[in-house]
């Protein structure tokens, strides 16, 4: 299964492993981090390292979108 995550339409990351872009979504859309950490983790790797801006973001599997999460203005 093919997993990704978008952005305006535009892959910015993808994976068949069945496991990483599900944790990397989760990473993104505050589940996994919260408070000082997340906005260190969306600034410095999000925005700084993977090519993300602040706005919406979609993850995909197999061509289908399956949940929505937005990354925040910082």
């Amino acid at each position: 299964m093919k997993e990704e995550i978008r952005q305006d339409g535009r892959t910015i990351l993808s994976s068949e492993d069945g496991f990483s872009i599900r944790m990397f979504f989760n990473n993104l859309s505050g589940k996994n981090f919260s408070g000082k950490e997340y906005r260190d983790y969306v600034r410095n790797i999000a925005f700084g390292e993977m090519g993300f801006r602040p706005g919406t973001i979609e993850l995909y599997c197999d061509g289908k979108k399956v949940r929505t999460g937005t990354l925040p203005e910082l």
